[in-house]
Formats: structure tokens, C-alpha cells, sequence
């Protein structure tokens, strides 16, 4: 912790957003787990923070939503999800996904910001020689996403935003596409 706050609950706590006039609250959301919150790995503190941050939206006229850290595979945000549900937190979630990037540049981003599992994704990508001079497109796993959502309606993700790391013209032009 640095600074008089050691978490964003205390800093909600102070009702300074509610003072300020914010009506929406974005609390952060770590599909794969976060070491810097949970460094003996596994996801306990982090589970507990969204369960206070669930109740706070309970408590208050907060409008609160789940913003996630960029994941490149659908499955481990899938487990993510479902698992939040299943302990009663409620919030729509707004996953991160990597933009179009180069391969080298994803792969600079997800070690430096602690994405875990599905780096194997950009690994295994690594190995196939052919696509290695491709950029990456986060097709798939939107793909895999938008079919589970469509066979599971009450899937609490409700938004996608970008983390344009290829740059965010690339970004929104593939996003258009």
C-alpha cells in the first residue's frame, strides 16, 4: 500500500464518490487472479474484495460493474464468471480483451500486467511459424464468449472493452470490421 488508503474499499468507504457526484463505479475484475492482491497465488483476497464490493453496490445507489484485466482465452473467464456467480456477486462484468497486436508486443504487455493462464494461448501461437507474422485478432475468444453467452443468457458479462495495445486506430478499425 501506498498513501493513506491500503484498498479501493476504503476509498469508497469515504463517500468522496458520492460527494463528487458519481453515479457509476467501475471496480477492477481479475479473470486469471492478481499476484500483487493474492501473492501466494489463487484468488481469495481478490474473492473477498468483490464479495465487500457486492455488497457495497447493495448498500448504496452506487450503479457498479466489474472491469477486467485483458485475458486472451474464453475459458478461464468463463470458469471466472460463472464461479462470481455462484457466490452471489452479481455485477455485469466488462471483460478486457487485447486488441489486434503483434505477437511480440502482447506477449511484452501479459507478462508486465500479471496475465497468467491464457498467455499459454499466445505461446502455443508462438510455435506455429505461420503465424508468427500475423498480428494477433482477439476473434476467437470473443467467438467462444458470444457462443456461451447465447447458449447461457443469464451470463453476467455484458461488455467488452478493448485494451488497444497495437494501437487504438488498429484497434478500432478491426472493431469495426
Amino acid at each position: 500500500p501506498h498513501g493513506d488508503f491500503h484498498s479501493s474499499m476504503q476509498l469508497m468507504e469515504t463517500g468522496a464518490f458520492d460527494r463528487a457526484g458519481f453515479t457509476r463505479l467501475h471496480v477492477a475484475g481479475h479473470p486469471e487472479g492478481n499476484r500483487d492482491i493474492d501473492p501466494k497465488g489463487g484468488t481469495r483476497l481478490v474473492d473477498e474484495a468483490l464479495q465487500w464490493k457486492q455488497g457495497f453496490s447493495e448498500r448504496t445507489d452506487a450503479e457498479m460493474a466489474i472491469a477486467t484485466q485483458f485475458a486472451f482465452d474464453a475459458k478461464p473467464i468463463i470458469a471466472w464468471a460463472d464461479s462470481l456467480r455462484e457466490a452471489g456477486i452479481t455485477l455485469p462484468i466488462h471483460i478486457g480483451i487485447a486488441g489486434p497486436a503483434k505477437l511480440q508486443t502482447l506477449i511484452k504487455f501479459a507478462i508486465a500486467c500479471g496475465v497468467g493462464p491464457s498467455l499459454k494461448v499466445l505461446q502455443k501461437r508462438a510455435m506455429d511459424v505461420s503465424k508468427l507474422l500475423l498480428p494477433y485478432e482477439p476473434t476467437d475468444v470473443l467467438a467462444d464468449l458470444a457462443a456461451h453467452k447465447a447458449a447461457n443468457p443469464d451470463f453476467n458479462i455484458a461488455h467488452v472493452h478493448f485494451f488497444p495495445l497495437g494501437g487504438i486506430k488498429t484497434n478500432a478499425t478491426w472493431a469495426i470490421e
